[in-house]
């Protein structure tokens, strides 16, 4: 006796399983598609579940495409950089704002530090952490974001910089104690620039090459325009709306540049995925070491004066408070001519390296001459000849560290380290002078010789790296 086996029904319940595995193994099908297969009887439920699904994905993957495709280049190489044009000089003046935002705001730090010490009673020594803390996050975080704009991830680092920037200085309004301060202005607001600096820097460099110096020396007078603006906000608001309402201003301020800049700034080369957050074979060229330990030197003695020469200027010549702030406006002023011109002759004859050590013995001759300095008047030509000299030096520095760089790709992640190692010196180095001057009871001598002699050291190694790769 044989039993017939329904086949029909069989070979239909094994092609109605394979269907049903092939949907739920599918990457593309989701939850909402196979509701959708099940009540394709009820178009009112259909149609609902479309909906709800498009609505939970629009706002997410609107804001992912939107930062991916601002983020990343074409896949395909671009070729070499286009050395001029609208767009590359757009990125170059973009590229401005950055640093006005980001080196501007730290760079005036001098005008917070007076009123800090002479309206809240601080020591001068623990104000400049505040001040430090902002340059070692402004420059330390740039090992990370620098990479992120290598990866394809620039509008990622640099739009939520923006926003935690100006936020730092929302929140400083609102403080009152030590801590609070710190917090906010230092840490918060080194963050928020150290998520921007480095990327944006990095971008510039990529879209130039024989004119890379003079585009460069247009971003980074940012800090010069911005140490005139930001000083003059202080100086024209804190006697009209006081403290919390001028930090107020510079924080939209703030924002709605960021906010013009983000939109328009776009990497030109594309991404690279893969690849190391630190590159330490890059330690094994002498060229690129000597060069970052002279930056690190210089930079521990460089920045002093921007932070204490209003301070100087009260306690030891005996000016007002408006005066301070005045002296301050003109170092950093003076920066926009002092970057722009030593730039294009790196360009046009000397190259950036050898345009650069002049400019570090100068500053440090300046600044020992400072201790000789006594009247008001005397200040003033002093802090006009040191902020020549310092910004030729600091126009040059993120040019010179690029041109240690021969792949591009590379770019990001390499200047990033760089200006790591700078950010070490940047957070030691005022407090170390404001401890100098506090030893001294007052007295800035030990902290100008310490200052012009870091200055002198890190000159040296420069020097011996330019050797290194001439012979």
């Amino acid at each position: 006796m044989s039993i017939e086996y329904p086949t029909k029904d069989v070979e239909k319940g094994a092609q109605d399983l394979e269907d049903t595995d092939s949907i739920a193994s599918h990457p593309d099908v989701n939850d909402s598609e196979i509701d959708s297969t099940n009540s394709s009887s009820h178009p009112d439920i259909l149609k609902t579940s479309i909906q709800t699904q498009a609505n939970k994905n629009s706002i997410g993957g609107a804001l992912t495409k939107v930062l991916t495709a601002r983020s990343n280049a074409s896949v395909r190489d671009p070729g070499p950089p286009p050395d001029g044009g609208l767009n590359a000089w757009t990125m170059a003046f973009m590229g401005h704002f950055v640093v006005f935002n980001t080196w501007g705001m730290i760079s005036s730090f001098g005008v917070f530090q007076t009123y800090y010490t002479t309206e809240l009673g601080l020591e001068p020594s623990a104000v400049s952490w505040i001040g430090s803390m902002q340059m070692f996050l402004h420059f330390f975080l740039g090992m990370f974001s620098g990479r992120a704009l290598d990866a394809g991830l620039f509008h990622w680092v640099v739009i939520p910089g923006v926003l935690i920037s100006s936020l730092g200085i929302m929140m400083t309004s609102l403080c009152s104690q030590y801590w609070q301060i710190f917090l906010a202005q230092g840490v918060m607001n080194g963050i928020g620039c150290g998520l921007q600096f480095s990327p944006a820097m990095s971008l510039i460099t990529t879209y130039f090459n024989k004119n890379r110096s003079l585009a460069v020396a247009i971003a980074a007078s940012g800090s010069a325009t911005g140490g005139l603006v930001f000083p003059t906000i202080a100086r024209q608001l804190l006697p009209k709306i006081g403290f919390s309402w001028t930090l107020r201003v510079m924080a939209f301020l703030i924002l709605v540049l960021g906010a013009c800049y983000c939109s328009i700034l776009k990497p030109r080369l594309p991404p690279r995925r893969s690849g190391p957050l630190l590159e330490p074979s890059a330690f094994k060229e002498l060229p690129y070491t000597l060069y970052v330990i002279g930056m690190f030197f210089v930079y521990a003695g460089q920045y002093f004066p921007f932070y204490y020469v209003g301070a100087y200027a009260v306690e030891v010549i005996g000016v007002p408070y408006s005066t301070s702030v005045n002296l301050l406006m003109i170092m950093n002023g003076v920066g926009v001519v002092g970057r722009l011109i030593p730039s294009f002759l790196a360009d046009r004859k000397f190259g950036p390296q050898n345009t650069l050590i002049p400019f570090a013995f100068a500053s440090a001759l300046v600044l020992y001459c400072w201790t000789e300095v006594k009247t008001e008047k005397g200040l003033y030509a002093w802090a006009i000849i040191y902020g020549l000299c310092s910004a030729g030096f600091q126009g040059l520095f993120p040019s010179a560290l690029s041109s240690l760089t021969k792949d591009m790709n590379k770019v990001g992640v390499r200047n990033g380290m760089g200006f790591s190692i700078v950010g070490i010196a940047s957070l030691t180095g005022p407090p170390i002078a404001g401890a100098l001057v506090q030893r001294g009871g007052g007295s800035y001598l030990y902290a100008q010789m310490w200052g012009a002699s870091m200055i002198l050291i890190g000159g040296v190694a420069v020097v011996l790296g330019r050797v290194s790769i001439t012979g």
